[in-house]
């Protein structure tokens, strides 16, 4: 997507158009329900950039909206720009954005008219690729700051409520109310951990991040009373806006959260040289994930700093693991051709000079089919002891196309069942490999 950038000298005269503060309800509804894809714990909605429609993670865990990741097929606009420098999560150092102020974000009739962008132009920042679906921004806490904001990860829908006093005189009686505490927009909430072979919690203040897909990160250099159990594995843990970011995953005995009590969730301990901006907010030990907060309904309430909980009918799904050893991204997309059947019904009644039926009436297209390379490959697991390798571009997963397969579909496939084997080939430079790796449960 074409983008253009203007410097606009009227800029009073439009700050004054436009005074309405954050997003607005642009009818007389008492509310606005938006549905989301959930791709790996993750919430994607539409929001119009500018009238032109594009794809947003919604994510706790930001306070600006930042865009990113945009095509060539269409054109925005931008206006009243100041270059900026970036610092993010991972390990490269600053990077080179852009600011732009009194852009119009429409999300049905949930409408800002000078919302301020933060435009990344780094062509290394594309976090598309790990979600399996085109993914072009950030959106966080200016969507959550004026309203009360329900969502319900069981029916694929965020509720955005005007009459907030009504709403909260329903929710009191089978809600669980917690309080917030915020640092530059993010919302924190006091929960407690009990490690393995210990019988006392301790306590940990946790970002609330909708935008981490796994259930709870700690940083281990934070509390000496953070300990990574004995069995652990060392991974990939994500990509930040900086870099790759690696670490240890390994299980904790409970995790409370205000009364829920979580059984052996599975919790990422991030490298410290990677995390050490973030890890700056006083007395923050981690966050808590997607992987948790899906399993509930949720409403927040960032005025009055509080957040309310139920149990959905996720709460008591396990916790699973990629028992493959390999991690798997989106690597663009590829012409394929496909056959099809033209017209089967009148097909049956074609008949050849000798009055005999005529069965191929094949037509073909092409479609754009997704490319999967094999991003990461764990030390030790039973994909690099048979040989997969960084890198390699996945052909067949089971014998199927892999271009037939969502990410999240072969996400699924990895997780599905310790001692079952799944067969990958793969292109190498090439030339094409078949391994079979057995899934193995490590943790």
């Amino acid at each position: 997507m074409k983008f253009k950038l203007y410097s606009i000298c009227f800029f009073f005269s439009v700050q004054m158009f436009f005074g309405q503060n954050g997003f607005q309800f642009e009818s007389n509804k008492n509310r606005v329900s938006i549905p989301f894809k959930l791709i790996n714990n993750l919430i994607i909605i539409s929001i119009k950039v500018n009238d032109v429609p594009l794809n947003f993670l919604l994510d706790t865990g930001v306070e600006e909206s930042i865009l990113f990741s945009l095509d060539e097929t269409d054109e925005i606009s931008f206006a009243n720009i100041q270059k900026i420098k970036i610092k993010g999560f991972g390990k490269k150092e600053a990077f080179d954005g852009y600011k732009s102020t009194m852009n119009k974000i429409e999300i049905k009739k949930f409408i800002d008219k000078n919302h301020t962008l933060y435009l990344v132009l780094d062509q290394d920042i594309n976090i598309s690729s790990n979600i399996g679906v085109p993914v072009n921004g950030i959106i966080g806490y200016h969507f959550f700051k004026n309203n009360l904001i329900k969502i319900d990860y069981q029916n694929n829908k965020i509720i955005i409520y005007k009459n907030k006093v009504k709403q909260l005189n329903k929710i009191e009686k089978s809600f669980s109310k917690s309080s917030l505490v915020f640092h530059d927009g993010k919302p924190f909430i006091n929960s407690n951990i009990k490690f393995e072979n210990t019988s006392k919690f301790i306590e940990a203040k946790l970002l609330i991040d909708t935008g981490n897909s796994d259930a709870i990160w700690l940083f281990k250099n934070k509390s000496d009373q953070i300990i990574i159990p004995k069995n652990n594995v060392e991974d990939y843990l994500g990509r930040g806006f900086s870099g790759d970011v690696f670490g240890f995953r390994g299980r904790v005995s409970t995790f409370q959260l205000n009364n829920f009590e979580i059984q052996n969730p599975i919790v990422a301990f991030p490298n410290s040289l990677e995390t050490q901006e973030i890890e700056k907010i006083e007395n923050r030990l981690g966050s808590v994930g997607s992987e948790i907060m899906k399993r509930f309904t949720v409403f927040f309430d960032y005025q009055n700093e509080q957040i309310y909980l139920r149990k959905n009918a996720y709460f008591n799904d396990e916790f699973n693991f990629n028992m493959s050893g390999i991690d798997i991204q989106h690597q663009g997309l590829q012409w394929i051709k496909q056959s099809f059947e033209n017209n089967p019904a009148l097909a049956n009644n074609i008949l050849d000079g000798n009055g005999d039926k005529i069965s191929n009436n094949l037509k073909y297209k092409f479609e754009l089919k997704p490319v999967y390379i094999i991003s990461n490959v764990r030390k030790n697991s039973s994909a690099e002891i048979v040989g997969l390798l960084k890198d390699d571009l996945i052909v067949k997963i089971n014998k199927r196309f892999a271009y037939n397969f969502t990410l999240q579909d072969i996400n699924n496939i990895l997780k599905s069942e310790e001692g079952k084997v799944i067969e990958i080939e793969v292109d190498r430079n090439g030339r094409h490999y078949i391994f079979k790796i057995q899934l193995k449960k490590i943790l």
